[in-house]
Parts: structure tokens; sequence; C-alpha cells
């Protein structure tokens, strides 16, 4: 029976469980008093949004590895090579849209089979694995492109991401919404994501247990990969383009919101709507200091500060319930 005073442990929980949302609604408050005019503006909104979905899908992906105690470097050469990909199937005439939608997902999800099998079945770190694959990955990118973006997109293909549904909501918006539910709904209420979280919290121990962890693992670096194939897809649509040089720093994004969202670090803890809510601070946050004129270089400090006490406040709340 744990000796923590209960109402110590209310406290606790209630702050995990509603203090990343008092945290944003708080940075969004502080940015709409000090820019109503350009913040608060319906477009500028919009932009959030869609820069968030992007962000958040690749993040929900990062999100299954993490809990299960893993990493993925690669998902920001996934979503450039799984770009490229899309934008050079989705030449008007050439290939029947479903082509230029299904050929970049599969390929990622077959890219994440090779990371998870290695990291498996060949006993190499994840760290070691997805950094190969992030360079081998930006390379493909730069080759299958020819070092130059890939234009001439059919207009069905630019509505992917570029259309809204009745009330202006982006499309980009509801396939965040979409994976996040399907996301949630594996994690809560199916076996294959409780058994993320048991191999994240003890590897070993589940498989006494009879948890085929190889298997496991190489279903949550499939599923990383089919999300950022998917996040390379909407990106070539919005941008319309395919370009060899697109989500460049997109891993680092997708992490920050993850532990930002309370998945630890260590792996078999997190809940399903943390990284929903670390993507859209993300990018209240980017779009917040652009606003006011806070310069790149110094945006990049505070991305860096924001992860590491991120992670500092799960450490701290590790050893506190110990």
């Amino acid at each position: 029976m744990s000796d923590r005073p209960t109402g110590s442990y209310g406290r606790d929980r209630f702050f995990q469980d509603f203090g990343l949302v008092l945290i944003f609604l708080i940075v969004v408050g502080i940015l709409v008093v000090l820019s109503p005019d350009a913040f608060a503006r319906p477009a500028n909104m919009i932009g959030i949004i869609k820069q968030a979905s992007i962000n958040g899908v690749l993040a929900m992906g990062m999100m299954f590895v993490i809990i299960s105690g893993g990493i993925d470097l690669s998902v920001g050469s996934i979503v450039a090579f799984t770009g490229v990909i899309a934008a050079s199937l989705a030449h008007p005439g050439e290939y029947p849209l479903i082509v230029a939608i299904v050929a970049p997902i599969l390929v990622g999800a077959a890219i994440g089979a090779v990371n998870g099998v290695s990291i498996a079945y060949g006993g190499i770190p994840p760290f070691i694995v997805t950094l190969a694959s992030m360079i081998v990955f930006r390379g493909a990118a730069l080759i299958a492109s020819d070092g130059s973006p890939v234009f001439g997109v059919s207009g069905a293909f630019e509505d992917i991401a570029g259309g809204f549904v009745a009330g202006g909501l982006p499309y980009l918006a509801v396939y965040f919404i979409v994976v996040a539910a399907i996301s949630a709904m594996i994690l809560r209420m199916t076996v294959f994501g409780r058994r993320v979280y048991a191999i994240g919290g003890n590897a070993t121990a589940a498989a006494v247990s009879g948890i085929n962890v190889r298997a496991m693992q190489t279903g949550v670096y499939m599923i990383s990969g089919a999300l950022a194939g998917f996040a390379g897809l909407l990106l070539a649509s919005r941008t319309v383009s395919g370009s060899p040089t697109a989500g460049e720093g997109y891993e680092m994004n997708a992490i920050a919101a993850v532990i930002i969202g309370g998945v630890s670090m260590s792996g078999g803890v997190g809940r399903w709507y943390g990284p929903v809510i670390g993507a859209l601070l993300i990018a209240v946050i980017g779009n917040g200091l652009d606003i006011l004129n806070v310069s790149s270089y110094y945006q990049l400090i505070i991305q860096g500060l924001i992860i590491y006490f991120a992670v500092l406040a799960d450490v701290k709340g590790k050893a506190g319930r110990r």
C-alpha cells in the first residue's frame, strides 16, 4: 500500500490530467493579449491548426514507439522521401490518385518494418538504427528527386490537404482527429495497446508473460513509419510539391510533442491525448514567437529548453513516486 498522502496523490493526478491543458490555455491567453490583431485572426488560427496537424500525425506514431521504450529519429527523412514519392505519382493523367495516396503510406510502413526488425531481431539500439535510417532516406529523397523539388501535381492531389469541411475546418485537422481517435482506441481498448505499455514498462517481464516482444517492437515502428508516410503525403499536398529537404527537424518536433504531452522517455507511461496537446502547444508557441518577431535562433533555444524541462519533470516525477 502506498504511503503517499491521498491529497498529494490527488493533486499530482489532477496536474497530470489537466496541467498541460491549463498551460496551453495560459500561453494562448498571453499571445492574445500581446498581439490580438495578428494572433487571433481566423487565418492565423487555421495556419496553426494546419501546422499542428502534420506534427500531430507524426507525434501519434512517435507516441507508440516511445511508450514501447524506443525512439525513432527517421521520421523527418521518411516525410521527405515519401513526399517525393507522392508528388512523383501525382502528375495529372499518369496514375490514379489512390496510387499517390497509398504508396507513401506503404513505403513508410516498410521503412518502419526494416527499423523494427533491425532493432527487435538484430539487437541494434533504436537510436543507432533510426539515426542510420534518417541519413539513408534523406539521401534517398535527394536521389529520387534529383536534388530538386517535384512539382506539377494534380489539382485533386492538392485538394487532399488544401480543402475544408463544412464550417471551415481544414481537412488536415480532420486527418489529425481521425489518427488521434484511432490511436486512442488502439491504446485503450485493444490487446495490442496494452502490450505496448507492457513492453515499455518491462520487456523482460512482458516476454515471460507470453508477449512476443520482438513482434510488438516491429509493429510500433511500422505504425510510426506509416504515419510518417501519411505526414509526407499531407505535406506534399499542402506545399504542392515533394521536396527532398522537407521534414528537416520534424523528428525533434514530434519527440517534443510526445514528451511535453507527458509520455515518459523510459517507456510504459503516457496517455494518447498528451501528444495532441503537445503538438498544439508547440505550434502555438512557434506561431506566437514569429508574430512577436523573435529570431528563429532564439526559437531553437526555447524549443530545446522546453524539451529539457519536460524530461526533467518526468525524471523528478518518477523519483517522487519511488
